[in-house]
């Protein structure tokens, strides 16, 4: 009998060791990714392996990142970003109300920077956990604007385009820095589905969304909003 009372101990003084040092490790990835760019990022990993090619990806900083697309994609995507922990449990709780499946929409900027920078494609409890789990880490590291900033670096925008200097040279023809507000809007309004909708030869539904984008985006602020992260 003392047998498998052993096994047992040893297998929660394990759980609790592999534990720790996820915490740990992970803990200090994320810090370090605070001043460190990520050269690349899980989903751009994937996407690369699965077709055999380098995807388009320029690193840009911030101040480099035209405000217009900064203020498109928060009115778009996330319009509690600067108030909110990482979770918008208002957004989510509507989604569910209304009986829709969770979509991006329901998702935050962190929870989506987390997913396409730390983890895989699929859905489980284990992968809803770690979004969790690095959805707060990243807000208790890094200040918004690095969120935002890692954020549009490894968003995608078309098929294999990931980052808003990619997807400025890819749609428009100039840098992210020199986006329009109108461009920005397009750009935006492809998110949910950057592989299915394109801002190159928008739709009339992703004309309408880009409209609908900038009107938000103005009624929010504009500029003064971007910096109030």
């Amino acid at each position: 009998m003392a047998r498998p009372k052993y096994i047992f101990q040893r297998t929660v003084k394990l759980a609790l060791w592999l534990g720790t040092a996820f915490a740990v490790t992970s803990t200090l990835l994320v810090l370090t990714l605070r001043w460190v760019n990520p050269p690349s990022s899980m989903v751009i990993q994937h996407w690369q392996i699965e077709h055999g090619r380098n995807a388009q990806q320029v690193w840009q900083p911030l101040e480099n990142i035209s405000p217009n697309l900064q203020m498109a994609v928060i009115a778009a995507e996330d319009q509690k970003f600067p108030q909110h922990f990482g979770f918008d449990f208002g957004s989510l709780q509507k989604a569910f109300s209304e009986n829709r499946k969770r979509t991006r929409g329901a998702s935050t900027i962190t929870q989506q920077t987390a997913k396409n920078l730390f983890l895989w494609n699929g859905r489980s409890y284990v992968r809803k956990g770690l979004e969790a789990w690095f959805t707060l880490l990243m807000e208790l590291l890094w200040p918004k604007q690095r969120i935002l900033e890692v954020y549009l670096n490894i968003a995608e925008f078309d098929e294999g385009v990931y980052g808003a200097e990619a997807a400025a040279r890819h749609h428009f023809g100039n840098s992210a820095r020199h986006l329009s507000r109108w461009q920005s809007g397009l750009l935006a309004a492809v998110l949910p589905s950057p592989r299915r909708m394109s801002a190159s030869y928008p739709s009339e539904y992703v004309q309408g969304r880009a409209h609908t984008i900038n009107r938000q985006a103005r009624q929010l602020g504009g500029a003064r909003y971007v910096d109030s992260l």
